[in-house]
């Protein structure tokens, strides 16, 4: 046993981490066949399908903002727990998206990301033994400091004959003793749901009921299209109390690399975040929380990324059904969450969406991310590479032809 084996914390697993940690998990995989894949095609273009970020840089204006910014000197200094300028433009920007009204600076607290402030929440709230309920999909860092923390994942599926919510009615009696935590993501990342009213008012009696406290991941919050309007869990009567909800920048304006985001919730609750938080970072630099203050006092920025979204998925959706597969234009963020196909016609089933995915890969280089936690589906993103309208179109010709050659079979 090498000196660093039996150091390793066993929330980690022990001297078993390391053998654990060399498995292949399916985005690693993804990767690794999509280098060998570009490798054996050097002059055949990937179709990156799976790409989880927006495909283009934040606005030129925010970026302007943050050299003038950048140049001055009292931004220097560590921001601990946040700007006034950021919180009050976050006042701002949840009252004129989402008709919030009743929020203060003393509800808001920024963070270096979304993914910081997932991380941070657990170690807030969660003991070894206490249940986090999580969506089965998801974003996997919901629930991977609970674990740490020696707590315990609760997944609820996210089927789609439950229209891709989770029924918390079939939630076992002795689970519900046991949660602390109840993680729930919509606009949602895979399947595109979007909350509405009623659910949420569904999840607000729930965590009341049962007492817990509800994170609701809003990363995709404003990204919606058609007749639906972005909508906050905190707009329903009493989730104040029972609620901290997880806005991002990345997403919505492009700064993904920014590395801003914030939180919103009870006093009390924010009180508890700001002080584990003041342990772990010293905040965000200046005049990113400052560039960050001017996008969100410049919302509509983010139409110009609803309007190019909107018009490719009008084309994804219609290249889909063309080859077989059944999609439905999502009412937000930025994915096409399809039913997997079985296999080849008069040749290879396919055992999984994984094993799907990875044949699309290899033989069209089109690159999706597979999910089988609730069913088999793949995941199509709209924030491929594409510069113009006509090169979206070409793309989107390109992936149909590329698909058809294969002979899916659904």
């Amino acid at each position: 046993m090498d000196f660093i084996d039996n150091k390793v914390s066993n929330r980690l697993g022990g001297p078993s981490f390391f053998e654990n940690n060399n498995k292949l998990y399916k985005f690693e995989k993804i990767k690794k066949i999509t280098r060998e894949v570009k490798s054996k095609h050097p002059n055949k273009k990937l179709i990156d399908m799976g790409v989880g970020e927006p495909d283009k840089m934040a606005n030129m204006s925010i970026v302007d903002i943050l050299a003038i910014e950048a140049r001055k000197p009292e931004n220097r200094f560590y921001a601990d727990n946040g700007i006034a300028e950021f919180q009050e433009a976050a006042c701002r920007y949840l009252y004129n998206i989402y008709g919030l009204n009743n929020i203060s600076v003393k509800n808001i607290i920024h963070g270096i990301g979304s993914k910081p402030i997932l991380a941070m929440l657990p170690i807030c709230f969660i003991n070894p033994g206490d249940i986090c309920l999580m969506p089965s999909p998801a974003y996997q860092v919901l629930g991977t400091y609970s674990k740490f923390l020696g707590g315990d994942i609760y997944n609820m599926p996210l089927c789609e004959e439950n229209n891709f919510y989770p029924d918390l009615d079939s939630i076992p009696i002795e689970i519900k003793k046991r949660a602390k935590l109840l993680y729930l993501n919509y606009p949602n990342n895979p399947t595109g749901q979007v909350a509405t009213k009623e659910f949420y008012e569904y999840a607000v009696k729930f965590a009341k009921e049962n007492d817990v406290l509800i994170i609701s991941d809003l990363a995709y919050g404003a990204l919606t299209y058609g007749d639906y309007t972005p909508l906050s869990i905190l707009s329903i009567d009493g989730a104040m109390d029972v609620c901290l909800e997880i806005h991002s920048l990345s997403k919505s304006f492009n700064m993904t690399g920014w590395r801003l985001a914030f939180v919103v919730g009870s006093e009390k609750a924010i009180n508890v975040y700001s002080t584990v938080k003041g342990h772990t970072d010293s905040g965000q630099f200046r005049a990113i929380q400052k560039a960050g203050a001017y996008a969100l006092d410049n919302y509509s920025l983010i139409l110009e990324n609803k309007e190019r979204y909107l018009r490719r998925f009008k084309l994804l959706v219609n290249v889909l059904n063309e080859i077989g597969f059944d999609a439905k234009m999502p009412k937000g963020g930025f994915y096409s969450y399809v039913k997997s196909p079985i296999g080849i016609k008069n040749g290879l089933k396919f055992e999984n969406a994984e094993q799907a995915s990875l044949y699309i890969l290899s033989n069209a280089l089109v690159s999706t991310v597979p999910w089988d936690d609730c069913g088999s589906f793949l995941r199509f993103s709209v924030t491929y590479d594409a510069n113009s309208i006509s090169e979206e179109i070409q793309v989107m010709q390109d992936l149909k032809q590329r698909l058809l050659s294969l002979n899916l079979e659904f």
